[in-house]
């Protein structure tokens, strides 16, 4: 499919089975809301709670004025014996209308059981028991009322010669708590109705300030979905850029691609120079059969030409052995697998010596080996010795005959350890001590296919070395010739 014909990500259907998408813009703005909605009530509950408080006070304020008219209706007869008496024409009016207030008057210190009462309109002979509570609420005639109770209050009508001690008086006064309820309710009322259009028009400034704040962000995921095996420009707006939030994401986004493009880049080139080297062998070997097909010839011409096809062969062979070997180191590389058993260092340097150390005779070079102490590594011991051959093949193959070459190891700081191969070749040309590692490379004149080498041996020994979690590379020695170093973590 050809990036113009592909979906976009927003309007690609979910497929049957797959995970249902979840939406960021819809849960921000239920988020929002919801913190939005839940402050609103809070300040209601807040407030209605705190205006009933008040007004809970004013009616307590307004009960007691009621209790205190109450008891200011008894008096004494003016006629002797003095007693006392209440006139009820004169009681405050009820509020509301509809339902009653009720009173009840006693002596202090006499058994109001006794019905020795002054004044009672209640609707039971008893009043409530208050428990020493100055308030109570009670339920009357399906309606709720708050009751009041004042003790030992003085008459405050006087006459003279009046039998001592002076009486006291005891007065329950109820009111219904509907008002109350009401006042409560029309404020709750109030609040609520300008505090939900409020949070209607908060909400759709939330949707509409939501939307516009991810617009970078969809911006650069139209710019993400632009990029493909033919375009790799990747230009975030200039909204996307100034978004503080996104800057993390950018940069991750063009590194992503960097890495991308360039191992795109290398693997075009690796199709490029495989095809070339596969090319040569091939060539040379199809040019030897066709020359031995074109006339009859004797025997010993025939042999000649099939030694001359199983050399070109030979090569062609270990060139695809090469190249499956980096396939693996690569794969290995990638793969998340876990860490092999601990290797020693010291064996496997020896052990790669040992294999090399033919070759390095018949050219007269020295092999020295300085191991001051041995170090145990997470990595797989063939792979190490096979890293480790790569290393002393490239350097017996650009060393001079009668040269010297020193393999050694140490440790350049806690938890690492160092091994170098040191040559006493030419060197490596500034330019090329980062590119020798890649694959196919050659620089020239010292490094070329007059070598015998593919350009493999140390990418080869780049992808042991990065599976293993370590790193690897080269300087020149201020004597004279190269020096390759592979840093990796202790077990």
């Amino acid at each position: 499919m050809t990036p113009e014909a592909q979906p976009h990500p927003e309007v690609t259907a979910v497929s049957a089975g797959a995970q249902p998408r979840i939406s960021l813009t819809r849960r921000l703005i239920a988020g929002v809301w919801l913190s939005q909605l839940f402050l609103a009530l809070a300040l209601l509950g807040l407030g209605v709670l705190l205006t009933r408080r008040q007004l809970l006070a004013a009616f307590d304020t307004d009960l007691h004025s009621r209790a205190m008219a109450v008891a200011a209706l008894v008096r004494y007869s003016e006629s002797r014996p003095h007693k006392l008496k209440f006139d009820p024409t004169l009681l405050p009016p009820s509020r509301p209308r509809r339902l009653p207030n009720f009173y009840f008057v006693f002596k202090s210190g006499e058994n109001h059981l006794g019905r020795k009462i002054i004044a009672a309109y209640w609707p039971q002979v008893v009043p409530p028991v208050m428990n020493g509570k100055r308030y109570m609420n009670l339920r009357l005639f399906e309606h709720n009322y708050r009751v009041i109770m004042l003790r030992r209050l003085p008459v405050l009508d006087k006459e003279a010669h009046l039998p001592h001690p002076l009486p006291r008086l005891t007065v329950y006064y109820a009111a219904p708590l509907s008002p109350l309820v009401a006042q409560v309710e029309n404020f709750a009322l109030y609040i609520a109705v300008p505090s939900g259009l409020l949070l209607l028009l908060a909400a759709g400034l939330t949707v509409w300030g939501i939307r516009r704040g991810l617009g970078p962000l969809r911006g650069l995921a139209h710019e993400a979905a632009a990029i493909s095996d033919r375009n790799w420009s990747f230009h975030p707006a200039p909204a996307a850029v100034a978004t503080a939030e996104l800057a993390p994401l950018i940069a991750a986004l063009e590194a992503m691609l960097e890495r991308l493009h360039g191992s795109f880049l290398r693997q075009k080139q690796f199709l490029s120079d495989a095809a070339h080297e596969l090319k040569t062998p091939v060539t040379i070997l199809k040019t030897t059969l066709q020359s031995l097909l074109q006339k009859p010839r004797e025997a010993e011409e025939y042999r000649l030409g099939m030694e001359q096809s199983l050399e070109d062969l030979d090569r062609l062979q270990a060139l695809l052995e090469r190249m499956l070997n980096l396939a693996r180191v690569e794969q290995l590389s990638a793969a998340a697998a876990p860490r092999p058993a601990p290797a020693q260092l010291k064996a496997t340097c020896a052990a790669a010596v040992a294999r090399i150390a033919g070759w390095a005779a018949t050219r007269g070079i020295q092999i020295t080996q300085d191991y001051a102490e041995d170090f145990q590594v997470a990595a797989s011991a063939d792979d190490l010795e096979q890293l480790w051959f790569n290393l002393l093949e490239n350097a017996v193959k650009y060393s001079p005959e009668g040269g010297s070459i020193r393999i050694a190891l140490q440790s350049p700081r806690a938890g690492w350890v160092r091994v170098s191969v040191e040559d006493s070749g030419p060197g490596i040309a500034a330019p090329d001590l980062e590119r020798i590692f890649d694959r196919f490379y050659r620089s020239e004149p010292s490094r070329d296919r007059q070598t015998g080498g593919f350009g493999l041996g140390l990418a080869i020994a780049r992808g042991i070395a990065e599976a293993a979690g370590g790193k690897i590379y080269a300087r020149n020695r201020p004597s004279g010739g190269a020096c390759l170093m592979v840093e990796l973590p202790l077990s």
